[in-house]
């Protein structure tokens, strides 16, 4: 295996070598950009690995990341490879009782913060006597800085080549029920992965060096994989974000030439768009005309546009490929890095459709319709949790929970999630997925989730849509009773949406509505909002205040 896998550290070493007065990573401040080569990411890293070899913790012993995407993160990340220990990466949204929890139950020697979310109350959520160091945008008390072991510690001189089978890192899962799970990945698992992900999408084949915005949290599998792994096994460029503020800019700015992101973005774009320019005009856009849109939106240059996380509506993804962006979606999961199904055919990727598996990749359905995956970048398992790993690893195949179908070409069609089909009093099963895609499309409404169970007919909440931000209750109501009547006649009558209930509050990680990777926390909606959806409702269209 190890002629064959080139691990992270070894393709480190590689650029090291090679490219060491190229830009790596790219840090902004107010749009101005601080531009750090292969021999300068090199150097960092090898001087924070020497002061982590100093507290002489146990090989392998795990050290977590609590921090905001930026340059830091990455040198981090190399420099726990090189002092032979495990990342345990934390989302910057992770809530406090999660965050508590990861921190427990990985053992964690040490922490590196940046900019979080739950920055302000810090001193409850970690442990105490963990040792802190502060890396860019960490703004409360540590025990050292980043700046601080730069300026006193020298480069570590080693370049160990780690056993592709050893414990290369712990990601735990965003989870939208119980506590997360820690998902064991190998230090070979990026280097069998990414060669085959790249030569599917032809990346670092080109004359110029790819580009990718790293913006979404580098504590996901996706980020992890796809932006930052990728970029190293192609010796890429890396620029971050910000923050929302700057980010279109940003964008516009990178041009890059790789882009990923979550559906949440890609509505948001769209609805940008169409706030400036209504519909119709759209229709009649020029060759030139979309060009203009597609410069704005950043996405000129972008050879490979994926999305993934969660489905994206359809007619969001039809709007942007007749736009001239080839939006192509993914399927994959933090326990298979990625190392999933992808739309990678030249032709209109047809709405919905996840595509076929990658090179390596093998799928099957089983009896009851589950989507089952086997390839060498699955997870050696669930940490310290093997009753959970033994639930889902079964004769080395991992099931996802997720049902799905495949068509007569072989590719595969999400169709739900296993464990969010609810039954109504009718005894007629409702699987949300199916009518959420169709609300999804409705400019007015924002975020939607279908529910329902033990009730006649399903209901919906939803948030109001940024388009639907000016229009007053009744104007609302008029238009959603519309949708209503034009939707609920395209499905069966026991799928038929009974009523909307409007929240009054939009759904983000922060009210513990949506996970750190932007999917629904089903349950948490549906007990929040339960005295609502249980209610014996009237209206078709109800708005609750907050």
């Amino acid at each position: 295996m190890r002629d064959a896998v080139k691990t992270p550290l070894e393709m480190f070493y590689r650029w090291e070598s090679e490219a060491a007065d190229q830009v790596f990573l790219r840090q902004p401040s107010n749009l101005e950009w601080t531009e750090y080569t292969w021999a300068e990411v090199a150097d960092r890293a090898r001087r924070v690995a020497s002061y982590i070899i100093e507290q002489d913790f146990e090989p392998g012993s795990r050290i977590a990341v609590f921090a905001k995407n930026c340059a830091d993160w990455v040198v981090v990340d190399f420099a726990i490879m090189l002092a032979g220990h495990v990342s345990v990466p934390l989302y910057p949204g992770q809530d406090a009782e999660s965050s508590q929890y990861i921190l427990a139950h990985s053992e964690s020697q040490m922490i590196f913060l940046g900019s979080f979310d739950l920055a302000a109350t810090a001193n409850e959520i970690l442990p105490a006597g963990m040792n802190r160091v502060g890396i860019h945008g960490c703004d409360i008390e540590v025990d050292e800085s980043l700046a601080g072991i730069l300026t006193r510690y020298e480069p570590y001189t080693g370049s160990p080549i780690p056993d592709p089978q050893g414990l290369f890192t712990i990601l735990y899962t965003s989870g939208t029920t119980g506590n997360p799970k820690g998902v064991m990945h190998v230090h070979g698992t990026p280097g069998s992965v990414l060669p085959r992900f790249q030569e599917t999408w032809a990346i670092g084949s080109g004359d110029e060096r790819e580009r990718f915005i790293s913006y979404l949290p580098l504590s996901h599998a996706a980020e992890r994989c796809i932006v930052e792994m990728n970029a190293l096994y192609c010796n890429g460029v890396i620029s971050f974000s910000e923050g929302l503020e700057f980010f279109a800019e940003e964008l516009r700015s990178v041009a890059p030439t790789f882009f990923f992101s979550v559906p949440r973005l890609w509505v948001k774009f769209k609805m940008a768009v169409d706030a400036k320019i209504p519909a119709d005009v759209q229709a009649n856009f020029t060759d030139e005309q979309r060009q203009v849109v597609r410069k704005q939106l950043g996405l000129d240059k972008a050879r490979v546009i994926l999305t993934g996380s969660a489905p994206c509506p359809k007619d969001v993804q039809n709007w942007f490929i007749d736009m001239g962006v080839m939006l192509r979606e993914g399927y994959s999961m933090t326990e298979n890095f990625c190392d999933g199904t992808f739309w990678s055919e030249s032709s209109r990727p047809p709405a919905g459709c996840v595509g076929k598996p990658l090179p390596g990749v093998e799928i099957k359905l089983t009896a009851d319709e589950e989507v089952c995956f086997r390839s060498s970048g699955l997870m050696t398992g669930y940490y310290k949790n093997p009753e959970k790993t033994a639930e889902v690893l079964i004769d080395g195949w991992y099931h996802s929970g997720d049902t799905g179908r495949l068509d007569e070409g072989g590719n595969l069609w999400i169709t739900g999630r296993m464990s969010e089909v609810f039954k109504t009093t009718k005894g007629k099963f409702i699987s949300p997925i199916k009518l959420e895609d169709k609300f999804g499309a409705v400019s007015e409404l924002g975020q939607v989730c279908v529910c329902g169970h033990g009730l006649d007919q399903p209901v919906m909440l939803a948030t109001r849509s940024e388009l639907a931000a000016d229009l007053d209750d009744a104007a609302l109501r008029a238009k959603l009773i519309e949708a209503l009547d034009r939707i609920n006649i395209t499905v069966p009558p026991y799928e038929r949406i009974a009523a909307i209930i409007i929240t009054p509050e939009e759904w983000t990680i922060m009210n513990g509505l949506l996970t750190p990777t932007m999917k629904l926390k089903r349950k948490s909606l549906i007990a929040k909002y339960s005295d609502a959806i249980n209610a014996n409702i009237v209206d078709r269209v109800s708005f609750l205040k907050a």
